[in-house]
């Protein structure tokens, strides 16, 4: 078993370790003294690995209750919330109790934020079951819900007291969902590791995903201890999210994908970049190419000028514009506070 530990809030580890999901419930009685746990899941994850986690959880002498919600990023707002929050209330759980997140990423967003607000907080454990959740949204203590003017505006930074991450789930992915995953991947290799990003041109993904999830782990791992809170160098994270999550917001988040979305907003940005001068040239189309090799888009048919509209609804935006994430070079990124005037500029918008 690999584990990496998170220096944040209380301090919690990350357990990788392939059928780890059949032995979880002594992991998670490791880390909390609860009697009953709430298992947060979806439609898609629930038929595959409720059981699985139940009996395993139950072995650890917890009871357990459930609930599961339509899959989905659409299901990600206030109203179904709320109705999780009120389930907990209703299963009694106490402050000593946790919450289990079982999914992606929508469902530990959706089960982190109601173990944040539920009695002012109880604890939280994730098992993510895609690889986009297993790289990069199940560490770090970020859950939110979307409201009609933008994705991830309600939330709130709650730490989880484990992660459990088994590769094996992954079997059960769909290739799309995969290529949704490859986006956030490939983020990493481009802000922190042109190693990663090299081995990801020169080799198959698939054959070397233990160790691809280990390296994305520990680089979130290391920017989280650094900057729980997003006030300075956590924000790189977010490179292509400004333009990808405008995206999702037009979409009305159907159609496209996270890991797609945040695929063509890398692009946008560094081919803006480029064009001023700020990023190496070529970036972007090395960065298109391994896009495609993972099966993900490099465009979009949404107007330039729409996109960059809704990006002034992110969450990283400031009194005086917004913060870009852009890339001096394969592995190099930064941070680029910029009025929105000065964005509409860089992407060529009048």
């Amino acid at each position: 078993m690999k584990t990496l530990r998170v220096n944040a809030a209380d301090g919690y580890d990350i357990l990788i370790e392939r059928g780890l999901l059949k032995n979880c419930g002594e992991k998670i009685k490791k880390v909390v003294s609860a009697k009953k746990a709430a298992i947060i899941s979806d439609t898609n994850v629930a038929p595959l690995y409720l059981e699985t986690v139940e009996k395993s959880v139950n072995a650890a002498g917890i009871e357990t209750v459930s609930y599961i919600f339509e899959a989905g990023e659409s299901s990600k707002t206030t109203a179904n919330l709320i109705k999780i929050v009120e389930f907990l209330a209703q299963s009694e759980l106490t402050r000593n109790d946790c919450v289990i997140a079982l999914g992606g990423g929508v469902c530990g967003d959706m089960a982190g934020f109601s173990a944040a607000v539920y009695l002012r907080g109880i604890k939280y454990i994730q098992i993510p079951t895609t690889l986009l959740a297993q790289v990069d949204s199940s560490v770090g203590g970020k859950t939110a819900v979307d409201l009609p003017q933008g994705k991830n505006l309600c939330g709130a930074f709650w730490q989880p007291s484990l992660v459990v991450i088994d590769p094996d789930v992954l079997d059960t992915l769909s290739a799309h969902f995969f290529s949704d995953g490859m986006g956030e991947v490939i983020k990493y290799g481009c802000i922190k590791s042109k190693s990663l990003f090299e081995r990801l041109e020169e080799e198959n993904a698939v054959d070397i995903i233990d160790e691809v999830i280990y390296e994305c782990a520990d680089i979130k791992r290391g920017v989280v201890e650094r900057d729980e809170k997003e006030a300075g160098e956590r924000a790189l994270l977010n490179f292509g999210h400004t333009c990808g999550h405008a995206i999702e917001k037009l979409c009305n988040f159907s159609g496209v994908s996270h890991g797609e979305a945040v695929g063509i907003g890398m692009v946008m940005i560094s081919l803006a970049g480029e064009k001023a001068g700020i990023t190496e040239k070529g970036t972007a189309d090395k960065i298109a190419v391994l896009l495609k090799k993972y099966g993900l888009k490099t465009e979009t048919d949404l107007p330039i000028a729409q996109i960059v509209q809704n990006m002034a609804f992110d969450k990283k935006r400031t009194s005086g514009g917004i913060k870009l994430i852009m890339l001096k070079s394969i592995g190099s990124s930064f941070i680029e506070p910029m009025p929105m005037d000065g964005v509409k500029s860089l992407f060529g918008v009048e």
